[in-house]
């Protein structure tokens, strides 16, 4: 049986550098390809690289162009021919760098922004990696018994809390809570339309906690201590669950813990 294979979309920093971390450590002999806007710059990922001959394969996408995405699968589909395992891991949290907290700091552009990069871009990587993923041997996840309900991929969305519809009770944040919240809806969907294919698909939004990275930094000062993880024990934690993923589990958020987060 060939290597699984795992792609892991904004990979230059924070929670997508530690995916490829933990899988090239502990999912030994997949091969890891790392996509980032600036492979130049990703110091660290090029280390990696280095530490890593062989299973690690650094590539230029930036998830707001759709061009760069077709551009990507299609090396990939060359190189590689299939995929098991997606994480598309890049966010950000507002183009200022902080949430908007009224609806006097809301501006169109804010949220066009937004949505595109945690919404629109992992909508679209779906579009043009689903049919290598199709291709997947199932080198991720527990596959079941039953031989009709396995699958050969998994596309793992990375949510946030924030973005429950449900959980909500203290507002704000519109921009980020709305590109959260549709991007829960875009994996729901992608799980019914890749859970009729043959072979199917597993699709699911995971939520890490809050994370020390850039992104959640400005608000760490209201989080207490025991609940503010570092992105290997967070990323540890997610990829326990990705391990229990089956088609029963397809279509759903789960938080760190493995408890299902409401929509």
């Amino acid at each position: 049986m060939a290597a699984p294979v795992a792609l892991i979309q904004g990979a230059s920093r924070g929670l997508g550098l530690e995916f490829c971390k933990h899988i090239l450590k502990n999912k030994t002999p997949a091969a890891v390809i790392a996509t980032c806007r600036d492979p130049d710059g990703a110091a660290e990922l090029r280390g990696l690289v280095g530490r890593h001959p062989g299973r690690l394969t650094v590539l230029g996408l930036d998830v707001s162009r759709e061009e760069d995405i077709r551009g990507a699968a299609e090396r990939v589909r060359e190189g590689f021919g299939r995929l098991d395992l997606i994480v598309n891991s890049s966010a950000m949290l507002h183009p200022s760098g902080k949430g908007e907290t009224s609806l006097r700091d809301v501006t169109a552009q804010g949220i066009i922004a937004t949505l595109t990069t945690n919404t629109v871009g992992p909508l679209v990587m779906a579009k043009y990696f689903a049919p290598l993923l199709q291709k997947g041997g199932g080198g991720f996840g527990a596959q079941l018994a039953e031989k009709a309900r396995q699958h050969s991929g998994i596309i793992v969305n990375i949510t946030a809390k924030v973005g429950s519809i449900g959980d909500n009770g203290l507002g704000g944040w519109y921009s980020y809570r709305m590109s959260k919240a549709a991007l829960n809806m875009a994996t729901r969907n992608l799980s019914i339309e890749l859970g009729r294919s043959r072979p199917r698909v597993v699709c699911v939004s995971l939520h890490p906690g809050t994370v020390n990275t850039d992104l959640s930094r400005p608000y760490h000062r209201n989080v207490p201590q025991d609940k503010l993880f570092s992105a290997e024990h967070s990323v540890s934690r997610l990829m326990g669950i990705v391990d229990t993923l089956n088609m029963e589990k397809t279509g759903k958020a789960y938080n760190w813990d493995g408890t299902e987060l409401p929509w």
